[in-house]
This record gives C-alpha cells, structure tokens and sequence, in this order.
C-alpha cells in the first residue's frame, strides 16, 4: 500500500480517522460505513481496499483490526432513508453516524472518495484512498464484512434473489429474480431497476 503522502499528517495531529463504505451500488439492503483510528504504535500488516482482498483475508483482517485499533465504529443507512434522502446523502448521513461513535474523537479524518460529509472535525478527501490510506483500507475492510455478512442474513429472510452471493449488487442472476419474484421490502425503489419494475408492474 502506498503510504508517501499519508504516512502521518502534521505534528500536532494525534488521532486520524479513516472513514470508507460500501453498499452505494446495491439494489437492496443498507448502505454501511465503517471509522477506524489505528494505533501508529501496533501498525497491520496486509491492509489494502477490501475489493483486492479475498473473503478470507478480509475475516482474518476485521478481527485483527476490532482488537488492535485505538477505535472503530459503524453507521449505516436504511433503505427507507436511502429511498428519500438518495444514495449519496444516505452515504454521507452514514459515514457521519460512523464518526460520531467512535469512542475517540479524531482531529482528521480522511475519506475515501471526492466528497467529505460535514464532521465536527476537519475532514479530507482521498481519491482510491483505500489503497492509500491504512486508516480508510482498514474502515473499508470493516464495512465490507459487515455488510456481506448482512446479506446472508438477508439472503435467508428474503431466499430467491440470490443475496448471499451478488450481495444485492444488479447482476443478471439478481435481475432476473427481480422479474420473477417482483421487488421485496428490501429494494430501494428510488433505484432505476427497482423503480422500472414498480411501474410496469402498477404498485408503485
């Protein structure tokens, strides 16, 4: 991971926050940011985005990063608030809630992407700064497993759409339970796919 201009931010900077979602593309389901303050002192070796890790390596990883961080938190965003807010005031609304519980208060915190939600601290925008950034790799990781892990719960609550493995994301296997089954409660119908399908079918 390269780590040149996000080695350590300026003195006087104690506590850094790296804040990273996912679920921003799925048709159904929440979308799950994760925070997570590192300890500069106990470094973790093999962080990196959660996309270029395997399903194992990411297990192995979120246990190591909830004992090992100075602090880590979730926030999430339901499908109701994804639906009236739209998706990214929901991610912002869910990294915030992220942030705030923590159980340490950063003075920065880095977020992946190119857009920074209002935070009670300063914040700056990292492009692909999950594989940048050990703070947001590591928030990544977290939100990535618990969210995966979500969707097998859902997959067992909602069975027929196949969650456990596309993870809610519009595959031809998810689109084609859709025009079998119809949506669920758990599809967001602000979504084009979901929305389409409300329409042809005059229930929504």
């Amino acid at each position: 991971m390269k780590q040149d201009l996000f080695d350590w931010p300026e003195a006087g900077v104690e506590l850094v926050a790296g804040v990273d979602e996912v679920g921003r593309g799925p048709l159904c389901g929440p979308v799950i940011a994760a925070a997570v303050i590192l300890d500069p002192a106990r470094p973790i070796a093999g962080l990196n985005d959660s996309k270029k890790l395997t399903a194992r390596q990411r297990e192995a990883l979120f246990d190591i990063i909830c004992n090992q961080a100075l602090a880590w938190s979730l926030g999430r965003a339901e499908v109701a608030e994804i639906d009236q807010l739209n998706i990214l005031h929901a991610t912002m609304l869910a990294m915030q809630r992220a942030v705030a519980g923590l159980s340490l208060q950063p003075q920065l915190a880095y977020i992946d992407g190119n857009r920074c939600p209002t935070l009670p601290c300063r914040a700056e925008a990292v492009v692909k700064g999950d594989s940048r950034v050990p703070e947001i790799a590591a928030a990544s990781i977290i939100a990535k497993v618990t969210r995966d892990r979500e969707m097998v719960v859902m997959d067992q609550q909602w069975p027929g759409y196949g969650i456990a493995g596309h993870k809610g994301y519009p595959t031809a296997a998810h689109m084609a339970a859709l025009k079998k089954l119809g949506p669920a409660p758990i599809h967001r119908r602000s979504f084009k796919p979901v929305r389409v399908l409300l329409e042809l079918a005059g229930t929504d």
